[in-house]
């Protein structure tokens, strides 16, 4: 939102469309398959996509699809996502306590200070954004909304523009030049080398913004470590408490499957081709219709952010159970025919 895809409104209109498009159709799914029924309240499920896993499976074509459409699918799946945030907050939220929420706003006005005056130092978001959660926690609603506070509030310029980091950086490399081989064979051994290199250093640390650095330290922790146990910890269904005859033509279990399996597909695909055509809106270059079918198919890939919103859904062991079979099973369906329609589409040459 702040420097890619999302930033430049005319580019960010087909995500935001087609992320629109692929909350409102699935959620109307389950709606028709749960009406006047006590699991309602589950409509919500449907409407994630889980940007890693579908990224994941992007991946695994490699060149065969274009640069582009990882653009798109990268885009709409965070306006997805945060979507999905707003409508936890606004539908998820059992009651609210407005001491913590105060308390939440006044940490909001610090953290806005920060960002005003431009501390570049991470430690006081850091330690700013853990009063933040458990202020937002005490308050009643859901505690993923800080996280979202406080990365917005986080510097996303450095010190440096880019244009000064590139005259710093040729002035002390100039400085570490030797044709005549006086340099030495270690670095320590020279100190106005090693005043330079430290120099270097520094001007890569000042150019760099703080959300970048904090975006690049937590990636690996977060795709390699709490994403797969979130989702080993809770993707499991316990098949001895549930009737599985039952549970495959529950209202629930094809409410969320469908919704993904078809409602994703149909929502982002059509959201899309309805934008293009009334707002003549071009499609990224090198882009075809049947990779936006292919990556509307990856979409319905809900998964973790689709479990995480099943929990907050039911109060019924059973009815969580019910979600979990149509969110897995969608996810992988979607997930195998995301991948088949996009091996077979043609890489058209930008």
């Amino acid at each position: 939102m702040l420097a890619g895809g999302l930033s430049d409104p005319k580019r960010a209109v087909l995500p935001i469309a087609a992320a629109l498009g692929g909350m409102l159709v699935p959620a109307f799914i389950y709606f028709c398959f749960n009406l006047g029924t006590d699991s309602l309240s589950g409509w919500g499920i449907p409407m994630a996509t889980d940007i890693a896993f579908s990224l994941a499976v992007l991946s695994t074509l490699g060149k065969r699809v274009p640069f582009g459409i990882r653009l798109f699918l990268t885009a709409f799946a965070i306006a997805d996502d945060l979507g999905a945030i707003l409508v936890i907050a606004l539908f998820y939220t059992p009651s609210i306590h407005f001491y913590w929420l105060l308390i939440a706003a006044g940490v909001v006005v610090l953290l806005y200070i920060l960002n005003r005056f431009w501390v570049l130092n991470i430690l006081p978001y850091c330690l700013l954004g853990l009063v933040l959660w458990f202020a937002v926690s005490h308050a009643g609603l859901h505690a993923t909304i800080a996280g979202v506070i406080l990365a917005m509030f986080i510097p996303a310029a450095g010190r440096y523009d880019t244009d000064l980091f590139i005259d710093l950086v040729k002035k002390r490399v100039a400085k570490i030049q030797c044709s005549d081989g006086s340099c030495g064979s270690s670095i320590m051994a020279n100190q106005r080398h090693l005043i330079a290199v430290q120099e270097i250093e520094l001007a890569c640390k000042k150019v760099a913004t703080p959300l970048q650095r904090l975006e690049h330290s937590l990636s690996s922790w977060v795709g390699f470590l709490v994403l797969p146990l979130f989702a080993l910890s809770n993707a499991g269904v316990v098949l001895n408490s549930i009737d599985i005859s039952t549970a495959v033509v529950h209202p629930i279990t094809l409410g969320v499957a469908l919704g993904l399996v078809l409602g994703k597909p149909v929502g982002i695909f059509s959201f899309t081709y309805l934008t293009t055509k009334l707002l003549k809106v071009d499609l990224i270059q090198g882009v075809t219709w049947r990779h936006i079918f292919g990556a509307s198919c990856l979409g319905g890939i809900g998964f973790t952010m689709s479990l995480f919103i099943a929990g907050l859904s039911y109060s019924t062991p059973a009815y969580l159970e019910y979600s979990k079979i149509g969110i897995i099973a969608g996810s992988f369906l979607c997930g195998c025919l995301g991948y088949l329609v996009l091996l077979g589409a043609k890489k058209v040459k930008a």
